[in-house]
């Protein structure tokens, strides 16, 4: 098991980064949570990750901190949460904030994550509430980062973020119109992606 790595930020194509370990380039698909609090390219990262082999993939997933990694190691845990699933639910909701959705076994926030219907959520609520008595509420992730860029580098981050919405399980109709809703001059992708989340959530 590789859990974790330590190198340079290579490329930023969400939800997929390669982190450069010593000349070897490592792919990572990270939840959204993680890739807001990614540095620029070019700079020094360490990523707290989870492999998960199987017969047809070796599939590397990427965290910011162990208690996102924590979180997505119990989600999957949970019969018919897969690694997609998981990401999923972690980036439409912060980890706070999905602990607090349980702890109130709240479902209005779930139901709007891409493959989560109502009944799927009731039973998510239920099977976490035990896992996340230990949970303990942390200062909320820090601020993003807007990296400058002209009216060429605004289309490309729009072009990401739609990616990277559609690769999350929302419609590219419905992740067009969420990006479209948020644009502005100068934004990134990331924050592309954060507001049109929030819109969606």
């Amino acid at each position: 098991m590789i859990g974790r790595l330590r190198g340079t930020l290579a490329e930023k194509q969400p939800p997929h980064v390669i982190l450069d370990v010593n000349g070897i380039g490592y792919e990572l698909e990270v939840p959204m949570s993680t890739l807001y609090r990614l540095p620029p390219v070019g700079e020094a990262l360490l990523l707290h990750t989870h492999l998960v082999v199987r017969e047809d993939a070796q599939l590397l997933y990427g965290f910011f901190e162990k208690r996102e990694r924590e979180l997505f190691r119990e989600l999957i845990r949970l019969n018919g949460v897969g690694p997609k699933l998981a990401l999923a639910l972690m980036s439409g909701l912060e980890v706070d904030e999905l602990v607090r959705c349980v702890q109130a076994q709240d479902t209005s926030a779930l139901v709007k994550v891409p493959g989560v219907g109502k009944k799927t959520a009731e039973r998510l609520l239920v099977e976490l509430k035990d896992r996340f008595k230990a949970w303990e509420t942390v200062p909320g992730m820090l601020p993003l980062a807007v990296e400058p860029g002209g009216a060429q580098a605004v289309s490309s981050a729009e072009n990401d973020a739609v990616s990277a919405l559609v690769s999350l399980g929302y419609k590219p109709q419905e992740a067009s119109r969420a990006v479209a809703a948020v644009k502005g001059e100068g934004l990134s992708s990331e924050e592309l992606i954060r507001s049109a989340l929030k819109g969606m959530i």
